[in-house]
């Protein structure tokens, strides 16, 4: 029984980090093309993404020729969590 409920906990836990991706994604996506700041969705990906990115900010410059890196460096950090995650726990 205990397993059952760890192995649901961790399918949950790696569904978030799935969506997540995908939310940075398309926040990143949408950058390019100056989407309506008051548009309900647009806040919504701006909410759940830039307090992270301010924090990757802080600690490592991410501009590269004008481009910001920061959400690369969201996903590849995800990718690498939930890689060894996977390896650790399952």
């Amino acid at each position: 029984m205990i397993d059952a409920l760890i192995s649901s906990f961790l399918t949950i836990f790696f569904s978030i980090i799935f969506l997540y991706k995908w939310i940075v994604i398309i926040s990143a996506l949408l950058t390019w093309v100056r989407p309506d700041p008051y548009n309900p969705i647009v806040q919504m990906l701006y909410r759940l993404t830039e307090p992270v990115y301010a924090k990757i900010r802080q600690y490592i410059p991410t501009t590269f020729g004008g481009m910001d890196l920061a959400p690369l460096i969201l996903i590849f950090a995800l990718i690498f969590i939930e890689t060894f995650l996977q390896k650790v726990l399952l």
